[in-house]
């Protein structure tokens, strides 16, 4: 098993801060949760989705507030985010621009409403450099049963 893990996560609506958590618990990482600036995204989940969209068409991608460890310290990272319109959230995208040069394993975990399209190929395109793994996803539904279905998941990096 990797020594050296790393659990970092963006929250919008607080789904995929709990399936962090309950990671945390399987695997004992340490953990960074990305924070934006306060007003960044609206609370009603379609006008995020419009500003999200813009993002990506700009390019202009939110600035994460929070300092990060030391990325080459470690040699996993499990990346946590919400399914916005099939792709990853901004705040993850901000982030995954900072692993140019990460040549470890990454791993996504993610949340979404049913529908994840393509996330993990999306995902894996961010950061062709690195080690992509196979992630997991989750629905609001499924984080009460995550304590049961991380640990498999997590046994496949043993």
């Amino acid at each position: 098993m990797p020594t050296k893990v790393l659990i970092v996560d963006y929250s919008w609506s607080g789904s995929t801060a709990k399936m962090a958590t309950a990671l945390q618990r399987v695997t004992g990482a340490t953990r960074v949760t990305l924070t934006v600036p306060a007003g960044t995204f609206p609370n009603d989940m379609y006008a995020t989705s419009d500003v999200a969209n813009q993002q990506l068409a700009s390019g202009d991608l939110p600035k994460l507030t929070n300092a990060l460890p030391d990325l080459t310290l470690f040699d996993t990272i499990l990346v946590g985010g919400p399914v916005w319109s099939a792709k990853v959230a901004t705040p993850v995208r901000s982030f995954l621009r900072q692993l140019t040069n990460f040549t470890g394993t990454v791993a996504p975990f993610y949340t979404d409403a049913g529908t994840p399209g393509g996330y993990e190929a999306d995902f894996a395109g961010l950061i062709p450099q690195a080690n992509v793994v196979a992630g997991i996803g989750m629905t609001a539904g499924d984080l009460a049963t995550a304590d049961q279905q991380l640990p498999a998941w997590w046994a496949n990096f043993k």
